[in-house]
């Protein structure tokens, strides 16, 4: 099977040489004057499934809040309340599963596809969530936050991707910033119905039942997905991919779209990319850029404000419900801001941006804690610092890192580069 696709792509190759050969530069400019006269492609025709594909950043922002309110009920209840080591596991292991997931999650596209990868990650979800929510003791729930987990390293590399492949040129930071609005909506889902944890016996364990409803439809509507037409490209299935690019965008615009296409795919190589090529060979710079940013991403503590955020409000004197509800709604105000945004100012302008806000955030939260501030002002100081952190973080450092890189990498290497790069998110 694998030689005739091989065969197949070999043969198309040649030929789709040939027939870009044959365009001369006037030929060219034709084939451009007639992509202007009949304007862009109509963004709803690929909208819902780029919905489709946010509900992978939804999961990924459900689980990564969802211990935040319920971590005290759930060490009650498994008997480890008051062991930091064992509630810690409970938080970061999941980290460790998304390690896994992104780590090899470019392995897993490039043999099956964008549809059954999705599906794959939806699996772990449920199998994970159901055991979370079932568990009897540590090591049931510990099993089950890294099967979760590596859902969530699938999930965020797939969407990123998925989205650059599919998704018309001209709307595609828009669309790119549909994931981290779904992630930041799935994190204040969360905490929302997270909040009556402490109060009701046995309520943590609905909400991992509740994270199982969204993977099943995840894996229910990608089975009536298109799949990604560079993709099939690839495999050398031309015919499915001018069908999956007449659903995306329409019939007019298939010849164009298969034209830069095959443009793109021009001198590309049909072999597999291997790991020494993306570290040590001619590709290295741009993948030490991708990983730099997305360490980047994550030293800046972004984290340690999604996970433990009810902490340290309760220091400040501010109740876990509405420091919970401002950081959701700090996330959201962002994200919506970088859809916006995204296509208007770019994504460097964008990234610069948040980057700065973020040092300024910072500069509020050190004010706070000095002797030149007075106690009545020092709570306003931190949780204001605190929520300018996160509007910061959700405007550019949070959407932009894995829709510029998709869009960086070329095709023949996009889904293992970004698996490496995003193997670098998850360690750091």
């Amino acid at each position: 099977m694998r030689g005739r696709h091989a065969d197949a792509y070999s043969m198309y190759k040649r030929g789709t040489r040939d027939y870009i050969n044959a365009y001369d530069k006037e030929q060219v400019r034709s084939l451009n004057g007639v992509s202007k006269e009949i304007g862009n492609p109509s963004w709803k025709r690929s909208f819902l499934y780029i919905l489709v594909a946010s509900l992978a950043s939804l999961l990924y922002g459900y689980h990564l809040g969802v211990i935040n309110e319920t971590l005290q009920s759930i060490s009650n209840d498994l008997h480890f309340n008051g062991n930091t080591m064992a509630e810690g596991l409970v938080v970061s292991i999941c980290l460790g599963g998304g390690f896994l997931g992104s780590t090899f999650s470019g392995l897993i596209v490039d043999r099956v596809g964008f549809r059954r990868a999705f599906q794959l990650c939806a699996l772990p979800m449920i199998i994970g969530s159901s055991m979370s929510a079932t568990a009897k003791n540590l090591w049931g729930m510990l099993l089950g936050r890294l099967f979760v987990g590596t859902g969530m390293g699938l999930g965020p590399t797939l969407a990123a991707l998925y989205v650059t492949e599919v998704s018309p040129a001209y709307v595609r930071g828009t669309y790119g910033s549909f994931t981290q609005i779904a992630t930041s909506l799935g994190l204040m889902s969360s905490l929302l119905i997270g909040f009556p944890a402490k109060e009701t016996e046995g309520w943590w364990r609905i909400c991992f039942w509740v994270s199982a409803v969204p993977a099943a439809l995840l894996a229910l509507f990608m089975q009536f997905s298109p799949e990604s037409p560079h993709w099939l490209f690839k495999k050398g299935r031309a015919a499915d991919a001018e069908a999956a690019f007449e659903k995306l965008l329409g019939g007019p615009y298939v010849k164009g779209a298969m034209a830069e296409l095959l443009k793109s795919e021009r001198g590309g190589e049909a072999e597999t990319v291997k790991l020494s090529e993306l570290l040590f060979g001619h590709h290295r710079k741009v993948v030490f850029i991708g990983s730099t940013l997305f360490a980047l991403q994550q030293l800046s503590g972004i984290n340690a404000v999604f996970f433990f955020s009810s902490t340290v409000f309760k220091s400040a004197g501010v109740s876990s419900q509405s420091a919970n509800i401002c950081v959701g709604i700090a996330n959201f105000l962002g994200s919506f801001a970088a859809l916006l945004l995204m296509d208007k100012l770019g994504r460097k302008v964008l990234l610069i941006g948040s980057f700065s806000g973020m040092v300024v955030a910072m500069g509020l939260q050190a004010a706070s804690a000095s002797s030149l501030v007075s106690s009545s002002n020092e709570v306003y100081l931190s949780v204001g610092g605190m929520l300018l952190f996160v509007l910061a973080f959700s405007v550019g450092a949070g959407p932009v890192p894995s829709l510029l890189l998709s869009e960086m990498f070329p095709g023949r290497i996009r889904a293992k580069a970004m698996s490496v790069c995003l193997a670098s998110h998850w360690s750091c």
